[in-house]
């Protein structure tokens, strides 16, 4: 007689929840009774997540930032902590979201709960002590990059590198045509892809830079058009805002990354987990990045890794412009994606090797990983 299996697990945003999609999926291929709890977005909610209150609450970016909304954020935790422990779930699993999630784990490893952690913070970057609060909360750590894997297991941490499902979802040649076809664009046209985030907060600090760009790349590039995928109905109004009184020629999308990034000759984006796709896609980009500058003064002092973005950290060397703060402005975005319109491959070719690396089955490593934890292999 097989026993039902509770999971609970929490993402904090779009890139937590396609990973949080796939553990569920592979999950229930191997452990049909399970049962998942917990707080996930719209693929997490379709594999049967009911979530207990909508993701996007979680979904802040910055130092500064989390403080108007940190009131909120305690009181949900708060809540989160007393339900989990009166559900006792046979594991949790905390998807990214470190600041909220490894406190969740701690207390509820604490309570007797087996505690997992899916894609590891910038500890290897930053606050490296914070590594004693994984060691404590965590009974096991899931990396999606080897180099975080290596930098666990010096810390005698419990680990397992799983590589990362979308290094199996994406093909390792993408057909650009077959792209243009499905989002209606020219096949000979120069298509530059805007990716300037997910979350509000990231799109109100890019998302006008973004396009003043595309507006001095079309002085460059004459003929240019541009594709730039929404995350969700509310960034695609936002977006819309900022398009008011510009006249780009621009197919504003509805999700569709990945056919945008398929498409696309090169790609003007936010640093984060869309550089790993694009990356996939094996397309040339220049990443950009802003914050308040409060947190920038704050970041600089804490960083120690001499890149942000995951091609760069990847390749242990600079791959890929990386624009920050103050150098990040219209002219310099333009300026340096215009010739990664004529020549692209100087940047990408290394792409592919970084691509086969990744490649593991990561959510049925990662499911496997789980199992065990609960005692169910």
């Amino acid at each position: 007689m097989t026993f039902p299996l509770r999971i609970a697990l929490v993402a904090g945003e779009a890139s937590g929840d396609i990973l949080g999609a796939g553990l569920m999926q592979a999950l229930k291929l191997r452990y049909p009774q399970v049962e998942f709890i917990g707080i996930g977005g719209p693929r997490m909610e379709a594999e049967g997540l009911q979530s207990y209150f909508p993701m996007e609450r979680l979904s802040v970016m910055g130092l500064v930032e989390v403080l108007g909304r940190l009131p909120e954020l305690l009181s949900r935790r708060k809540r989160l902590i007393r339900t989990l422990i009166a559900e006792k779930p046979d594991v949790f699993i905390g998807i990214d979201a470190p600041d909220f999630n490894l406190t969740l784990e701690l207390k509820l490893r604490q309570a007797g709960i087996k505690t997992v952690h899916y894609v590891s913070p910038s500890v290897w970057a930053w606050r490296q002590k914070r590594v004693l609060k994984i060691r404590q909360a965590c009974d096991l750590m899931l990396t999606l990059f080897p180099f975080e894997a290596r930098f666990y297991l010096d810390h005698q941490v419990p680990v397992r590198f799983v590589g990362h499902p979308l290094a199996n979802i994406i093909p390792l040649q993408a057909d650009r045509q077959a792209a243009r076809e499905t989002l209606g664009l020219e096949s000979e046209a120069m298509v530059v892809a805007l990716l300037p985030g997910s979350r509000g907060g990231e799109v109100a600090r890019l998302g006008a830079l973004f396009l003043d760009a595309a507006e001095r790349l079309r002085a460059l590039r004459p003929g240019v058009r541009f594709v730039l995928p929404c995350a969700s109905r509310e960034r695609r109004v936002q977006l819309e805002d900022l398009l008011s009184g510009r006249d780009l020629p621009l197919l504003l999308l509805d999700g569709q990354s990945h056919e945008a990034l398929a498409a696309c000759d090169a790609v003007l984006i936010a640093s984060g987990t869309a550089t790993l796709e694009a990356l996939l896609y094996k397309r040339p980009m220049v990443v950009a990045y802003k914050v308040a500058p409060l947190t920038y003064r704050i970041l600089k002092r804490l960083v120690t890794s001499p890149y942000i973005s995951l091609p760069n950290l990847l390749a242990e060397r600079l791959l890929v412009p990386e624009l920050i703060q103050d150098a990040a402005t219209p002219d310099a975005l333009a300026q340096t994606l215009a010739p990664l319109l004529d020549d692209g491959a100087v940047q990408t070719e290394g792409f592919g090797v970084i691509h086969r690396a990744l490649r593991h089955d990561a959510s049925e490593q990662a499911a496997d990983a789980v199992l065990k934890l609960a005692g169910r292999v």
